[in-house]
């Protein structure tokens, strides 16, 4: 089989692309930067060099592809964040609409079925709703938790403070979570198998704690079984991304996303559609990786 796999070499697409080699595919992986060409190469896959906001370059890199994994890479810099996600969706959908390719591994987000007010996750909306509109194309819309990845953020904070926190709710707010492994896992499994039709969904987590359940966990990991998990306003967490170096859109967003954590909506049709399986990766497991970045 042959697949074209976006995102470079991020957390999920590498090992994608790895375990895909080893079980005997070609692919061939899509990155920005001429100087990946050489660690691509070595997974045993091909490189092509081009960006996905250029169409024409997706089209022909698409064509002739069994299958594509399509995913909107961070642009931090976007004028307006949700308008960007949105048009990277617009560019996959018109590259493959002539493509051939009949399978397409979409990575969404949890919260992907709210049209606005979810941040950066209401462009992942738009990104489905795009891709939806191709005609015989099978799609498979992953849509994994909050990305334990995310919580090394929170570093400086700890170091500084000696708190954690966010706009997300108080310490008995609950929400599943998920390793960027389980991710690449679920992916796999969907891209050998590629037995799903029509336009369908697939959440994804790895666990499910409290915000208090998450502090305590990390602080145990880095030797503060006392870190308190504090709940911030939303224009406090808007001035300390700011704060942090991230522009206003992409503060302004995220702020918005934890609105979204916070009165439930975010969470919602995961409740509705949760996995009978959660991934293999636990909250405790991810604490020993926080560990030791918090002490590099």
């Amino acid at each position: 089989m042959k697949y074209v796999i976006t995102g470079s070499l991020g957390h999920i697409s590498k090992p994608l692309s790895e375990t895909l080699v080893k079980a005997g595919h070609d692919v061939t992986v899509v990155t920005s930067k001429q100087s990946n060409t050489e660690a691509i190469e070595a997974l045993g896959a091909k490189a092509a060099i081009g960006s996905v906001e250029d169409v024409d370059f997706l089209a022909k890199t698409f064509t002739g592809a069994d299958a594509v994994y399509t995913m909107v890479p961070p642009k931090w810099d976007a004028a307006d964040w949700k308008g960007y996600i949105g048009s990277i969706g617009e560019n996959y959908a018109a590259a493959l609409k002539n493509s051939g390719v009949q399978y397409v591994v979409n990575l969404s987000s949890v919260g992907a079925h709210m049209p606005e007010g979810c941040g950066p996750v209401s462009g992942l909306y738009r990104v489905e709703n795009a891709l939806n509109e191709l005609e015989g194309i099978n799609i498979k819309h992953l849509r994994p938790a909050y990305f334990y990845n995310n919580l090394l953020a929170n570093i400086n904070l700890i170091k500084h403070a000696d708190i954690i926190g966010a706009n997300t709710g108080n310490a008995e707010i609950k929400m599943p979570m998920v390793d960027t492994g389980d991710i690449a896992a679920a992916a796999v499994e969907e891209l050998l198998a590629l037995s799903f039709t029509g336009h369908t969904i697939r959440y994804i987590a790895s666990d499910e704690v409290t915000n208090g359940q998450v502090a305590k966990t990390l602080g145990e990991a880095i030797g503060k079984p006392e870190l308190p998990w504090i709940e911030f306003t939303d224009e406090q967490s808007l001035q300390g991304m700011m704060g942090a170096g991230l522009s206003e859109e992409v503060a302004k967003n995220y702020t918005e996303m934890g609105v979204a954590v916070r009165n439930g909506e975010m969470g919602s049709d995961y409740v509705k559609n949760r996995p009978e399986v959660l991934g293999k990766t636990k909250l405790a497991d991810f604490a020993k990786i926080f560990a030791t970045a918090y002490n590099a």
